[in-house]
């Protein structure tokens, strides 16, 4: 589906247990309070993906200059992270149904003008975890560090509805998958 076939695609995982409601449990980087995340266990969780990511790109037979880092909720945050500071490892970021709360965007150093990191943002008017107010104030940041910005909302809540699922891989092949190469 990604790129002809042509992509791999990791999915690493969080190793702590957050609650999501009716006594349920579920992976995720870090805890929260609410949607605030606890900044030292954020730091933690962005240490340990970027160690997976040093692993990775040792493991697996990958184009560094075609990498794009992805993350859905907590993952998004995540993704944002890891490609906001060191922009010019990777070829685009995707944050779907996530949020870059201020204290976290506030620790990351400001992008090179000549970074363009192209950025795909995904939200849903309907998201009942992560508002898509949330997501509005994320884009509003997110322009202050001069990226490639392309927001949508669509409506749907904390999911990925196939037709956001359409945008992200369209969005791939056009602005990040070919950003670095001489491929259309």
């Amino acid at each position: 589906m990604l790129h002809g076939g042509q992509a791999l695609v990791l999915c690493p995982q969080g190793q702590v247990a957050v609650p999501f409601g009716g006594g349920q449990y579920g992976y995720g980087w870090f805890p929260l309070h609410g949607i605030v995340p606890d900044v030292d266990a954020f730091k933690r969780g962005a240490e340990a993906l970027r160690e997976f990511f040093r692993m990775a790109v040792v493991r697996y037979p990958i184009d560094p200059e075609k990498v794009v880092v992805a993350g859905f909720s907590q993952g998004g945050l995540m993704a944002y992270d890891l490609a906001l500071r060191e922009p010019g490892r990777f070829a685009g970021l995707v944050a779907l149904s996530s949020w870059l709360p201020a204290p976290l965007a506030e620790d990351l150093p400001k992008l090179p003008e000549q970074a363009n990191l192209p950025v795909l943002v995904v939200h849903g008017t309907q998201d009942s975890r992560i508002s898509v107010d949330n997501a509005r104030e994320s884009r509003e940041t997110l322009r202050g560090f001069g990226v490639s910005l392309t927001y949508r909302e669509f409506e749907m809540g904390h999911e990925i509805r196939p037709e956001a699922l359409k945008l992200v891989v369209q969005w791939l092949d056009t602005r990040a998958f070919s950003r670095n190469s001489s491929e259309p």
